[in-house]
């Protein structure tokens, strides 16, 4: 059986330069951004000696505002989030922890009157030029949501269909992609002598766990998790940590969740976000042990949220 290539980000651009994509009819157009100078968010960073002599990272945002037609949902954040570690984020709700999530892979673009200033970028690539191919974006920034969304199609047909998507058609082909993901995602000894039962009869935190396999299987450099075990059972949303824990080297983690204990379990970096802004950004012993900043101290002792 072949095996899935270890996930760096791939090197070929995120755009067509002879076919320049815009948004959908339903989205609304970007304007141009650039920073905007004496706005640069104050953000505590690691002084830790021992850390990676090289960092790399992979997302990189500066000065990035998202706004939902006059309302600003993220206000000013700048933060690097580094390759192969899983990155939390934290915070009351409606703080725009989400609104960023979804801006890595121009989820909000689906929501009328969206609009995005600054830089945000995967790789080298500004996701917001103008000439980003949506396709390939979502294609290496993998999404899963809160609830788990199985298509009502077969277990086989639901991982199948982004590789189907890419152009892949021949069948022992898909088997390895098919296999490898359930296997990535911890499922394959659950599910593998039924793959042509239907999707739906799973558990909902099986569910989730095919929903990963299914962003698994187009091969993402970084995967987004948006609150993903929020509608599970205490023993499904062990099951998922389990599973994020596994995956942390082989892929770039950003994960939204209320629940601080799970941040703490299964993060590297912890982003704590209040009103927008991005108020500390640290290792995730230190926000939960020393952090910096009052706010966050507050939060993460439970004496406001």
């Amino acid at each position: 059986m072949s095996t899935l290539p270890d996930v760096a980000l791939p090197d070929a651009p995120l755009h067509n330069m002879s076919q320049a994509r815009t948004c959908e009819p339903s989205e609304s157009p970007l304007k141009e951004r650039g920073k905007e100078p004496g706005k640069e968010q104050r953000v505590s960073l690691p002084g830790k000696t021992n850390e990676k002599s090289v960092r790399e990272p992979v997302i990189r945002a500066e000065n990035f505002c998202l706004y939902y037609a006059s309302k600003q949902a993220v206000d000013h954040v700048s933060m690097e989030i580094e390759r192969g570690e899983v990155t939390a984020i934290i915070g009351p709700s409606g703080c725009g922890k989400s609104s960023f999530l979804r801006s890595i892979n121009r989820m909000n673009d689906l929501i009328p009157g969206t609009r995005a200033e600054g830089l945000l970028s995967v790789g080298d690539r500004d996701v917001y030029d103008k000439r980003i191919d949506l396709v390939m974006l979502r294609r290496r920034v993998g999404m899963v949501f809160q609830r788990p969304n199985p298509f009502p199609k077969s277990i086989f047909d639901n991982i199948a269909y982004g590789p189907r998507l890419q152009g892949i058609r021949r069948r022992s082909l898909l088997n390895d992609i098919i296999e490898e993901s359930l296997r990535s995602a911890a499922l394959w000894n659950e599910v593998k002598d039924f793959l042509w039962k239907s999707a739906l009869a799973l558990s909902g935190g099986q569910q989730q766990r095919l929903c990963i396999a299914r962003a698994l299987a187009t091969r993402p450099g970084v995967l987004l998790m948006d609150e993903p075990c929020s509608a599970l059972d205490p023993i499904a949303s062990g099951k998922i940590e389990e599973l994020i824990v596994s995956l942390r080297k082989r892929y770039t983690i950003v994960i939204v969740t209320h629940n601080m204990q799970q941040a703490a379990r299964i993060s590297d970096r912890t982003a704590f976000f209040c009103l927008g802004k991005l108020i500390e950004y640290d290792e995730t012993s230190r926000i939960f042990t020393s952090p910096a900043n009052e706010q966050t101290e507050a939060y993460v002792t439970g004496r406001f949220g």
